[in-house]
C-alpha cells in the first residue's frame, strides 16, 4: 500500500475508532470474534485488544502477538500496520510489551496501538515461544522469519506493505528484509544499529568471543547479562526495576540464546547495503549507544538512496532506548517519522 493509503487508513481510523479511545481513554472494546487462526489474549489494559497467530517456516512454527484498539471488525478500514523486530537477546513481548508495575508504561505496544496502529511483533527461531532448532538464528534466517511473518500479516490485516521497526540486530533483520522485499515495506526504522561496526566498543569487545560463536549455536545468556544491558553504556539512563522485570520475563524461555546474530555482528558486517533500501527510513541512536557508533552510522545513512530520510539523536539514552528513562522522546520521534505527510510533487 502506497504511503498515501496508510495516510488514508490513519484518517479512517480517526474517524471510525473515536479520538477519545487513540487517546488512551480507557473503555471496553467492542465484542468480536478474533481472526480464525488468533487466539484472543486477555489485556491489563481495557481498551486494547490483543491476539496471539503462529507463522509457518517449514517445519519452524514462529510465535506472533498483535495489539490495536478494539478488536477487528468485518468491513473496517485497515489500520497502517507497525511491524515490531527484536534484538539479539530478548524475544519478542518482553522486548516490546514489558510491563513494570509501578514504573510508568514500558509497552512500546500499548503505546502505538493507541496512537492508531495495527502493532505486531514474532519471536525468531530459537526465541521466546517460536520453535527450537539447531539453526543458529542468524541474520539470513531471521529474513526468512519475516518472509513467513508478513504472510499471516497480510491475510490478518489486509496489508501488503507495512512500517518495519528494528531494534540492535533486529534493526539489521529488518533492513536484510527490506532489501529482499521492497514491496513489503512503508517505511522503515532503524534503532541501535551497527553498519560496519567499526568504531564500536562493544562489538570490539564481543569479537574476543568469536570462535566460541562460530562453534556453538548458542550462548549463555542470565540475569547479570541481561542487567548489563542497561549498564554498559551509561549507568542512570535507566530504572533499574526495569532490567529486572526484563530478566523475569525473559527467563522463563530459558538461559541460553542464538550466537547467530552475535556472529554476524562480529565477523560479518556489513550484512546490509543501505543502496538497496528504497523505502524512507529513519536512524535511531541513543547518545550513549556502545554498538550503535555515530560515524558508522552516518556514513550509512549518507548512502540511503531515497530522500525521504531522517538521522534522530536521542539525548540522555543509551543502547536500549525504549526501555530507558527518556523513551518518551523515542515514541515521538518514531510516531512522527511513521506519519510524515505523503509529498504532493511525485
Amino acid at each position: 500500500m502506497a504511503t498515501s493509503d496508510l495516510a488514508g487508513s490513519r484518517r479512517a481510523l480517526l474517524k471510525g475508532a473515536g479520538l477519545a479511545a487513540l487517546l488512551g481513554i480507557a473503555k471496553e472494546a467492542a465484542a468480536a470474534s478474533p481472526a480464525p487462526s488468533a487466539s484472543a489474549v486477555a489485556s491489563a489494559v481495557p481498551d486494547l485488544w490483543s491476539a496471539e497467530y503462529w507463522a509457518e517456516k517449514g517445519a519452524v512454527r514462529l510465535s506472533m502477538f498483535r495489539k490495536r484498539v478494539g478488536a477487528p471488525t468485518a468491513g473496517e478500514e485497515p489500520r497502517p500496520v507497525l511491524f515490531m523486530v527484536h534484538g539479539s537477546s530478548i524475544s519478542a513481548r518482553p522486548s516490546f510489551d514489558l510491563e513494570v508495575p509501578g514504573h510508568g508504561e514500558y509497552s512500546m505496544m500499548n503505546v502505538f496501538a493507541r496512537y492508531g496502529f495495527d502493532v505486531w511483533t514474532m519471536d525468531h527461531e530459537n526465541y521466546g515461544r517460536s520453535s527450537r532448532s539447531e539453526s543458529n538464528s542468524d541474520i539470513r534466517s531471521g529474513v526468512e522469519d519475516l518472509k513467513a511473518g508478513i504472510v499471516v500479516v497480510e491475510r490478518e490485516t489486509g496489508q501488503k506493505r507495512c512500517h518495519f521497526y528494528g531494534v540492535s540486530s533486529g534493526a539489521l533483520r529488518a533492513a536484510a528484509f527490506a532489501s529482499a522485499a521492497p514491496d513489503r515495506i512503508a517505511r522503515l526504522a532503524l534503532e541501535a544499529m551497527t553498519w560496519t561496526g567499526k568504531g564500536s566498543p562493544t562489538l570490539e569487545k564481543r569479537a574476543e568471543q568469536v570462535e566460541f560463536y562460530r562453534t556453538h549455536n548458542r550462548r549463555p545468556r542470565g540475569r547479570d547479562m541481561i542487567l548489563s544491558i542497561f549498564t554498559r553504556d551509561k549507568p542512570g539512563t535507566s530504572d533499574a526495576a526495569v532490567g529486572e522485570a526484563l530478566a523475569d520475563a525473559e527467563l522463563k524461555f530459558g538461559d541460553t540464546i542464538p550466537t547467530g546474530t552475535y556472529l554476524d555482528m562480529t565477523a560479518n558486517l556489513p550484512v546490509v547495503d543501505p543502496l538497496k533500501l528504497k523505502a524512507p527510513v529513519i536512524v535511531l541512536r541513543g547518545e550513549y549507544d556502545g554498538i550503535a557508533a555515530l560515524d558508522d552510522l552516518l556514513a550509512f545513512y549518507g548512502q540511503l538512496p531515497n530522500p525521504d530520510r531522517q538521522f534522530a539523536i536521542l539525548a540522555g539514552a543509551a543502547h536500549a532506548i525504549s526501555l530507558g528513562n527518556n523513551r518518551e522522546q523515542l515514541w515521538y520521534v518514531l510516531r512522527n517519522f511513521l506519519e510524515m505527510p505523503p509529498r504532493h510533487d511525485v
